[in-house]
Parts: C-alpha cells; sequence; structure tokens
C-alpha cells in the first residue's frame, strides 16, 4: 500500500466515522476520533455483517484493502449509540 492509498484510506474512514456519529447522535468527535469511528465501524459492522449472513454494500478498494463503507457507517453509528446508552446510564448511578 502506498502512502497515497492510505492518506485515501484515512479520508474514507473519517467520513463514514462522521456519518456513523452523526447518525448515532453524537457529533463531537473532531477529526481523529471520526477516523477512529470509522476504523471502528468497520471491524463492527462487518463483523456483523458476516454474523447475520448480510451482503457487503459498498466496498471500495483503496490499494487492494477492501474498505466496507457502508458498514463501516453503521457499525459507528451502532458504537456511538452504545457508548451513549452507557454514558447516561453511569449519568443515572451518579
Amino acid at each position: 500500500m502506498t502512502l497515497a492509498a492510505f492518506f485515501v484510506l484515512l479520508v474514507i474512514a473519517g467520513v463514514c466515522g462522521a456519518l456513523g456519529a452523526g447518525l448515532g447522535g453524537y457529533s463531537h468527535a473532531g477529526c481523529l476520533g471520526s477516523i477512529l469511528l470509522g476504523f471502528i465501524g468497520a471491524v463492527l459492522g462487518s463483523w456483523l455483517a458476516t454474523t447475520l449472513r448480510l451482503p457487503a454494500v459498498l466496498v471500495v478498494a483503496v490499494g487492494g484493502v477492501p474498505f466496507p463503507v457502508f458498514w463501516a457507517v453503521v457499525g459507528a453509528a451502532l458504537f456511538v449509540f452504545a457508548l451513549g446508552l452507557l454514558r447516561i446510564g453511569a449519568a443515572r448511578r451518579s
């Protein structure tokens, strides 16, 4: 993978993470947080799709590395939503 392909992959992950964070109800992730959410979402979404035997909807290959855009957004949204539920539960206990 070239350096340019790596930066393109970071941008795609950042956009997916930002979309997922917005859908999940949190919009203050920042640039690095969105990139991290994009990669976490890709792992979580791909695992969920494989477990439920769902098809790969929108996969972009960057430098020979496939990145599941749709499942990254879905996984990031689910991850942010779950974190929000944990935060609400922790606030109620305080």
